[in-house]
């Protein structure tokens, strides 16, 4: 299609009739008691049943086709499977543990542990060796368990903890380690929700003027999230669902649920100040925006769905609750919005009107003059804008190149924790690789397991890294061992991954060339390992899956091709940045944050999340572009690029603010994954909606001129046409 016949079809368009966004608008304003109700009964009725029913999330750990998953299916296959895990009562005394007092305190303190819940049996220090440090004051007791950590109640662990601190005194102190005691510092996200929530609303205030229009939106977030969370919990009896699923559902759909709203309602304010009455206003809003809302929505969707990839169990109950987050949100955005809107209607309407006569009587110019300032500042210059804000975006992005993934412990939790003191503890006294073990498996052999596990042991004991290594361990079978190697380093440490892959590619390789054993390093931190390196293989797959797609859908949205590759190269550049800044902080430890890797998955959900939201303002600031493009009677793209920025340049900054607000206060989470997270995304889209949106784009698009528009004459035959606005 040319240039030329493009502004032809552009100028003899026919009316359209209202579409099916404007009907259901006004619809839902008509019938707006109805409507609220139904809502209502919905957060209502699924709140009530998951309150009977309670969730039942578990995580899902597997890592099929990975070494450490053939580890423990080996172990599984010779009858050594994991029934139940332990933590460790971690003891410390600077006069000694084996003084007389303070071991009878210890040892009938431990006897109170071993009758307590959920404990099946406890191994005492004075048992034997290797469990009392060198100096004898750290030592530590072993607590089986009779669940898995992820299974067991806090409270349960708890009166663990409790009854292990009722020896405390007299110099003596005692703290629990393993992965059942971390929860026991780890808070909800309702401070950071809290916080996020206030500071959103106090965005919308500002720019609306009044505490009820504020309110929408947040009305709207809630009423989705609630009902979303509520619907997870009952699923997660049928589905896998991770623990951490809830907090990442509310963070997106607090994001895009004032997202939504504000776009719509930011439509409906301007469809009021040009004289509208408030049903008009409420279904030319839904017409305009609630297309935009509709085709945003899709593209967070699709780039959610695109976690399914993957292939990770643990992402993919998490991805599909949060596309069904979106979707709720989306559709209260549709369908409860105008219903409010038809409520709070006729005073929205004095209350605007009141607002554009005192600007007006006070001679301000209208809201969208300063916007178009800076557009056509940005027009003067075009090149020099775009150089600009892409190199500044590219600095920022750089260091994402360096990031490191893996998994975070005990080490990386708050220092007034018990586990990570009881983590501190160990790693004084035994050495810092005490606290991830490696488990090197050991099947068959010419002279049996349990020589070749031996064999293991010997060579293990002179590799470099490694700093002790515990005696051999049948399976109840006979026909495998085990063998725990301590590294030198701890477990989030870049030597340790270095000693995985040094193990595995070099050291017992030789080893099964001379015996014919079958060896395998498994264990938690060759997991945390196996896990990060599976991620990255498939992280090109799943970056061309949700690319592909989304520039797909805004080829059939905007009928241009430079438009959707503009958009998938700026989102881009967006997510880097998040993940640089992210590498800065939370690896480097800038700020003073404890340094350590950055969650394994965390590059994809961030990848996934974000780059939804930067399609939603790509979609909301190019659209009204298309509208003035489409509208004007010239081929003045100059005109359109101007214009577009003008009418929403308030709209997606505020919404970039309040997004903003929301994921930073994430940061305030005891939890470091939920802190990576809301620092991430809240870098991302300051830099979308301030340094991309406002000056890249508006850049790009001046120098694209008519040539934005362009789609070649095969493409727009195969791909299906869609109206983003009303004629």
């Amino acid at each position: 299609m040319t240039l030329t016949e493009t502004n032809r079809e552009k100028s003899t368009q026919p009316p359209m009739r209202p579409g099916v966004f404007a009907r259901i608008g006004g619809f839902a304003h008509r019938r707006r008691w109805l409507a609220l109700m139904v809502w209502v009964a919905v957060l209502a009725g699924v709140w009530a049943t998951a309150s009977v029913v309670g969730d039942d999330y578990r995580n899902d750990f597997s890592l099929p086709g990975t070494e450490s998953q053939q580890a423990a299916d080996l172990l599984a296959e010779h009858g050594a499977a994991r029934t139940g895990d332990t933590v460790e009562i971690v003891l410390h005394h600077a006069g000694g543990l084996r003084e007389a007092g303070v071991e009878q305190r210890v040892t009938d303190m431990l006897d109170d542990v071993a009758a307590l819940p959920r404990v099946g049996q406890v191994h005492s220090l004075y048992d034997g060796e290797g469990a009392i440090s060198a100096d004898g004051t750290i030592g530590y007791a072993t607590v089986m368990l009779d669940t898995p950590s992820d299974a067991m109640a806090t409270t349960d662990t708890q009166r663990i903890l409790d009854t292990a601190q009722e020896v405390e005194g007299e110099g003596l102190q005692a703290e629990l380690g393993g992965d059942a005691a971390r929860p026991l510092g780890q808070g909800g996200t309702g401070a950071a929700e809290g916080a996020g929530l206030l500071a959103a609303l106090v965005i919308l205030v500002l720019m609306f003027g009044t505490v009820i229009a504020a309110g929408l939106p947040i009305i709207i977030s809630l009423f989705a999230v609630g009902s979303t969370v509520g619907v997870v919990i009952l699923a997660s009896h049928i589905f896998t669902i991770a623990a951490w699923t809830p907090p990442m559902m509310i963070l997106v759909g607090l994001g895009v649920g004032i997202d939504y709203a504000l776009l719509i309602f930011a439509r409906y304010r301007a469809e009021l100040a040009r004289g509208e009455d408030p049903e008009r206003a409420t279904v030319n809003a839904m017409d305009a925006a609630g297309r935009s809302v509709f085709f945003a929505g899709c593209t967070v969707i699709l780039a959610m769905l695109g976690l399914v990839a993957l292939g990770l169990g643990s992402l993919q109950g998490m991805a599909l609750s949060a596309a069904l987050t979106v979707l709720v949100t989306m559709l209260a955005s549709l369908t409860l919005l105008p219903a409010l809107l038809g409520i709070f209607g006729r005073r929205f309407e004095r209350q605007f009107a009141r607002r554009v006569e005192r600007r007006k009587a006070k001679g301000k110019a209208d809201e969208g003059s300063g916007w178009r300032r800076l557009a056509t500042a940005v027009q003067r210059r075009p090149l020099a804008a775009l150089l600009a804000g892409t190199v500044l975006v590219g600095a920022l992005a750089f260091p994402a190149l360096g990031v490191r993934l893996g998994f975070s412990d005990a080490g990386s939790d708050t220092t007034d924790s018990t586990s990570r003191q009881a983590y501190d503890l160990l790693s004084d006294g035994f050495g810092p690789g005490f606290n991830g073990p490696l488990l090197v498996v050991t099947d068959g052999g010419s002279g049996g397991a349990e020589q070749a596990a031996a064999a293991a042991a010997a060579a293990l004991s002179n590799t470099p890294g490694v700093q002790a290594v515990a005696d051999p361990v049948p399976t109840p079978d006979g026909r495998a061992a085990t063998v725990l190697a301590f590294p030198t380093t701890s477990p989030q440490d870049e030597e340790t991954t270095e000693l995985v892959g040094n193990l595995r590619d070099d050291v017992l390789p030789k080893l099964s060339a001379s015996n014919g054993a079958k060896y395998l390093v498994g264990g938690p931190t060759a997991a945390s390992e196996d896990y990060s390196s599976k991620v990255s293989d498939r992280m090109p797959l799943f970056m061309a899956i949700v690319v592909g797609l989304s520039i797909l859908l805004l080829m059939a949205v905007f009928r241009s091709v430079l438009i959707p590759l503009k958009a998938a190269v700026l989102n881009l550049l967006s997510i880097g940045a998040a993940l640089g800044a992210m590498k800065l902080v939370y690896q480097d430890g800038l700020f003073g944050i404890e340094a350590g890797p950055i969650e394994a998955y965390l590059p994809v959900l961030i990848f996934a999340i974000v780059f939804g939201l930067s399609m939603d303002y790509e979609i909301f600031l190019i659209s009204r572009m298309h509208e003035e493009w489409v509208s004007s009677d010239s081929s003045d793209a100059s005109h359109a690029v101007r214009e577009g920025l003008a009418h929403t340049g308030s709209v997606i900054t505020a919404a970039g603010a309040i997004m903003v607000v929301i994921f930073a206060a994430f940061t305030l989470s005891p939890d470091r994954l939920l802190q990576q997270t809301g620092f991430g995304m809240a870098v991302a889209i300051f830099v979308d909606a301030v340094v991309i949106r406002c000056l890249i784009v508006p850049a790009a698009m001046e120098l694209m001129g008519t040539r934005a528009w362009w789609l070649p004459a095969p493409l727009a035959r195969l791909l299906p046409k869609v109206q983003l606005e009303r004629h």
